[in-house]
């Protein structure tokens, strides 16, 4: 449940589209100008800037290390969202401090939830919550192509003169995607299945786990928003213990607080564990490196979750 102060300035924020009225200018020169495009996470944000190439000026709100779970909307942030003219999000309640603004903003432009053009029998939902879907679809490449053609689609709408030039881009770019995940299955396969378990700090991995024949198990669920209980920590370490797995991974938009305990809580019962290493999920690296691309930030946890994992059979 969100506090009051929160309430409070979503009100605030929301408040402050009205007054501004919120209307997408003309742009002068028409198709020459590149649309301004906001997206919420750094994956969509690399994704569509692949796609749409010159024809966008693309801003994403939220960068490397910020857990969209949690992440309050800046001055900054309403700024862009007033000066776009399509806005791209997740969906699934993964910016679900945001819902109210978008609905507010999406009166007079385009915004669109990349999830919604998921089929729901793709989807995932939180076994101990059924009602809950998992947003974390960008770990599930063939779903993610689903939500990006859509997306393109959205573009062809602003951009009609461009519309084969978008569909070259995004094939060029759906090939990439598609060596990506040839590739990721190629690795993960050498891996044995009694050793293909994946701990991590929250319950980010669904669509990877499915995608790859990977049992994931997290210590927090689907959003950080859980509370963590001691039970919690002891449920994963008493799992560690009894199942001999000796890895476990941290997150880069999360505390190591929570797995260093269950690191210690498992050494303290006479199993060791290791840091398999850190895992990019709800955000990616740093712009301008490998790791801020959603292609290198998908090959660097296949990377570190194989080696990590192959290292624990020998």
């Amino acid at each position: 449940m969100y506090s009051k102060a929160l309430k409070r300035f979503v009100s605030i924020m929301v408040m402050s589209f009205v007054l501004v009225g919120c209307n997408v200018a003309e742009k002068e020169g028409g198709e020459d100008q590149p649309i301004q495009v906001v997206a919420t996470t750094s994956q969509i944000g690399d994704s569509i800037s692949q796609i749409g190439g010159e024809f966008l000026e693309v801003t994403t709100l939220m960068g490397p290390g910020v857990d969209p779970h949690i992440y309050q909307p800046t001055q900054r942030d309403i700024q862009a969202l007033q000066n776009a003219d399509i806005v791209f999000y997740n969906g699934l309640h993964l910016e679900g401090r945001m819902d109210e603004v978008f609905e507010q903003i999406g009166k007079d432009r385009p915004v669109l939830a990349l999830a919604d053009a998921v089929s729901a029998q793709d989807l995932l939902n939180d076994p101990d919550e059924p009602a809950v879907t998992d947003p974390h679809i960008w770990f599930d490449i063939d779903i993610w192509m689903t939500a990006l053609d859509h997306a393109t689609k959205e573009l062809e709408e602003l951009l009609p003169n461009n519309k084969a030039e978008l569909n070259v881009q995004k094939e060029a770019y759906f090939s990439q995607l598609e060596e990506l995940k040839t590739e990721s299955l190629k690795t993960m396969a050498t891996i044995p299945d009694e050793q293909r378990v994946l701990v991590t700090a929250h319950d980010a991995f669904g669509y990877f786990g499915r995608m790859y024949n990977t049992e994931v198990l997290g210590l927090q669920g689907l959003s950080t928003e859980d509370e963590i209980g001691v039970s919690d920590i002891q449920e994963i370490v008493n799992l560690l213990v009894e199942r001999e797995i000796p890895s476990v991974f941290v997150e880069s938009s999360i505390s190591e607080r929570s797995i260093r305990a269950v690191i210690e809580g498992a050494t303290q019962a006479g199993h060791s564990v290791t840091l398999g290493g850190e895992l990019y999920s709800d955000a990616m690296g740093a712009k301008g490196t490998e790791t801020g691309t959603y292609i290198g930030m998908y090959k660097h946890n296949i990377e570190t979750i194989s080696q990590a994992l192959l290292k624990e059979g020998e």
